[in-house]
């Protein structure tokens, strides 16, 4: 049974032994109870023994009928593309050139290589010759066709993990043997046809193992001819190079050991793990985090301490959840999904967010408040995506003021600032109770409240407060070292003002004037109230603020307060609000 190989590559060796007086029937009972034990069916006796020596040595091996074989010999090649195979389980095969194919020297595809033999060459009661096929094919290209094509066999999942390349004569002997209690007319015929491949592997396989180098590993000393004595049980050849470095011959057996650090793990399994000991390694360098790592553990900490629970929800996205979210912009997609609908990465947190608090609410936790850190993947970047890390927080159930009053904190922690910019509102967020959060000319963050639209997308029945950080951005920040101010032991005055400001004229720009206006004596400035209504004109809002009051070396007369009141209401209406009256 002559063989050709075509793509060296792929087919390292692939060795043909033409076998008579073979008489198809029954497996003997104690085949078939191993089978069994095995999990695999019993056929019939050939395809039995073949099962059976591909169990017992990790030899894959098949039998073809070589009456079908076109030419009586084989030839292996890649697929053309779209060239289809009916293979043993009854379907056919649309291939591609990735594909492996074992044809009969007509060039007829009778089998995928290692992976199901062909339908049309399959062993029948008819059969009375056999030319039987045992191979090594390279792993990568048997997974890469297996994956491909959905078909997974016994023999794909061995090819994968590596076989022996020169278990073949062994193989043919032990099929044989078992065929024989069936066939006692077995012919064996000489010259199996013995084909080889650029592909295949050396059968000389040698690193040198270093007695210094075992030592440094395992912690234990142990000699040359002890190691000696471990290794040459298990099939690893060794000879001495020097006094303390062994030549060590690699089985074939084993393409799972190919270097020094691969010897000395099968000496630490046969010396015995349990004989090693256990000792703690000794370090110079002492762990610790990074700067940018102790600020991401602030973050988180402030935000637990502040009553929210971290969140994680996946980074991938079905195509509508931009949408239904607000949020329109380009997205990612994911050539081979875990799960066919969410084929984008996200370039917000706040999808997953959302989601989370509408499936909080539809189980009765209608209040609840989440948050994560994690990345995002806008596009844009050259060559990979503009990745970013973002920490998203949704408050289900609050207002803008308590995601204002949570990033204050949270600036408070990092040392960091920015500005409430309203004229730039946040895709997805209210108009008038959301604004961007600018460095100069640089964004942040948002912060403020989901757009009443997205909540009714998401079935989300109350208003929820956002805020979303830029960490990459705010965590490089390394700010100075934070000044301790003393603490006053003199009485604090409080003054509430009240003032009519347009609906266009920002709440923040009136808390950035009272700051600046009270200067050092101002502790604690809180925005109690905002009202519409009777007595406050159409398209304005009163606007209420408590200042708290409190000098460092003295208590505050009626004078100083009152000239300090007075400075506040010029500041406010320098940025367009009045005094209500």
């Amino acid at each position: 049974a002559p063989v050709e190989i075509v793509d060296g590559d792929r087919c390292g060796r692939f060795t043909a032994t033409v076998i008579s007086g073979v008489s198809v029937g029954a497996s003997p009972t104690w085949i078939v109870q191993r089978l069994l034990a095995a999990g695999m069916r019993s056929i019939n006796n050939v395809v039995d023994a073949s099962n059976l020596v591909m169990l017992e040595l990790n030899a894959p091996n098949h039998a073809y009928d070589l009456d079908t074989l076109g030419g009586g010999g084989f030839r292996i090649r890649r697929a053309a593309a779209g060239e289809t195979l009916v293979t043993l389980d009854g379907v056919q095969r649309r291939l591609a050139p990735r594909d492996l194919l074992i044809c009969d020297a007509a060039d007829r595809p009778v089998g995928l290589a290692g992976i199901m033999g062909g339908l049309d060459s399959e062993i029948s009661e008819a059969t009375s010759v056999v030319a039987l096929e045992v191979a090594w094919f390279e792993p990568v290209g048997i997974g890469s066709s297996a994956a491909h094509l959905g078909l997974r066999s016994e023999a794909s999942a061995r090819f994968e993990r590596g076989v022996d390349p020169y278990a073949c004569e062994v193989a043919v002997a032990r099929f044989a043997q078992l065929l024989r209690h069936t066939c006692p007319d077995l012919v064996v015929h000489e010259g199996m046809a013995d084909a080889r491949g650029m592909a295949c592997p050396s059968p000389h396989r040698t690193t040198a193992v270093r007695v210094e180098k075992v030592h440094r590993v395992l912690g234990i000393a142990l000699a040359a001819p002890a190691i000696t004595h471990l290794l040459e049980p298990i099939g690893f050849a060794c000879s001495a190079l020097s006094e303390d470095v062994l030549d060590v011959t690699l089985p074939s057996w084993r393409p799972d050991c190919e270097a020094e650090i691969d010897v000395i793990e099968e000496i630490a399994r046969h010396h015995g793990y349990d004989r090693i000991g256990r000792e703690v390694p000794k370090s110079t360098v002492h762990g610790g985090l990074s700067p940018l790592q102790q600020r991401r553990r602030l973050v988180r900490q402030v935000l637990l301490g502040s009553g929210i629970s971290e969140a994680m929800p996946s980074p991938f996205l079905a195509p509508g959840d931009l949408t239904r979210a607000g949020l329109e912009q380009p997205v990612i997609k994911v050539a081979n999904p875990l799960v066919a609908e969410h084929s984008a990465l996200r370039p917000s947190l706040r999808p997953g967010l959302l989601a989370a608090v509408a499936y909080n609410a539809s189980h009765r936790r209608p209040d609840a408040s989440l948050f994560e850190v994690g990345h995002v993947y806008p596009p844009g970047g050259e060559p990979l995506p503009d990745e970013r890390e973002m920490v998203g927080v949704v408050l289900a159930g609050r207002e803008a003021p308590a995601a204002v009053a949570l990033w204050r904190e949270v600036a408070a922690a990092l040392g960091v600032g920015a500005r409430l910019d309203q004229d730039r509102v946040p895709q997805g967020l209210h108009p008038t109770r959301s604004a961007s959060l600018t460095n100069g000319r640089q964004v942040v963050g948002v912060v403020g409240e989901v757009h009443p639209d997205v909540l009714d997308a998401y079935g989300i029945a109350q208003r929820v407060a956002v805020l979303e950080l830029d960490l990459s951005v705010l965590l490089a920040r390394i700010p100075q070292a934070p000044a301790a101010r003393p603490v006053s032991r003199y009485p604090s005055s409080d003054v509430d003002l009240a003032f009519i400001a347009p609906d266009d004229v920002p709440a923040e720009r009136l808390d950035k004037a009272l700051r600046q206006a009270s200067a050092r004596l101002l502790v604690d400035l809180t925005l109690f109230d905002v009202y519409r209504g009777m007595g406050v004109p159409e398209g304005s809002r009163s606007l209420a603020f408590r200042l708290r009051l409190q000098a460092s070396d003295r208590t505050l007369t009626d004078g100083e307060v009152a000239e300090l009141r007075a400075r506040c209401i010029d500041a406010v209406a320098a940025v367009g609000g009045s005094i209500r009256a």
